[in-house]
């Protein structure tokens, strides 16, 4: 069963990649560059890259699959948990290209412009999903929840976006959460 499951999470990266190319999503950046890590949430290379700020949020992703099953893996075991970080890492990854998704990104004002990732960008972040997923599994819960909070603080912290903050923007955007991120917006994008 186990390997079974660990064919079908290698065959994830080809399912997220074949599907948002065929969605007209671009293999790489417009750039034609290939960068490692983009550091700026306003950077016209954000989600395009293979890593940068959201890359953390997939990587939480994973661990919160292990933090919300604990609870339940005595009756459903591991294989069931490791199943529904494939699916949800994948599902993530389509349904976030939606137009639905797209527009309710767009419509706070972090990710206004946003036009989704490019398949490298998004094949990587289920890689990251999976990362999250594999350290969690390996760790004790305390140390995976103790983790999923340090990360979490310095996203915020650094970038002034997280998990936690982009899931409220979608859902309900907060003003005073969106003034604060605009705090550092570089001038040059700042509307005129």
């Amino acid at each position: 069963m186990t390997n079974a499951l660990h064919i079908i999470a290698a065959l994830g990266p080809l399912l997220v990649g074949v599907t948002l190319w065929a969605w007209g999503q671009p293999l790489v950046s417009t750039s034609g560059e290939i960068r490692l890590w983009v550091h700026s949430v306003w950077s016209s290379e954000n989600s395009q890259q293979i890593a940068d700020w959201y890359s953390l949020s997939h990587f939480i992703h994973g661990m919160l699959v292990i933090v919300i099953a604990a609870p339940f893996r005595r009756w459903i075991g591991w294989p069931a948990i490791y199943a529904v970080a494939i699916v949800t890492g994948v599902a993530w990854e389509i349904v976030e290209h939606t137009s639905w998704v797209l527009d309710r990104f767009r419509a706070t004002t972090l990710y206004q412009g946003y036009l989704g990732d490019t398949v490298l960008n998004a094949v990587c972040d289920y890689i990251f999903m999976l990362s999250g997923f594999a350290l969690a599994s390996a760790i004790t819960l305390r140390w995976t929840v103790a983790l999923i909070v340090v990360l979490e603080i310095t996203a915020t912290a650094i970038a002034r976006d997280s998990l936690t903050l982009t899931t409220i923007g979608v859902i309900h955007p907060v003003e005073a959460i969106e003034a604060w991120q605009q705090e550092v917006k570089p001038e040059h994008l700042k509307n005129p």
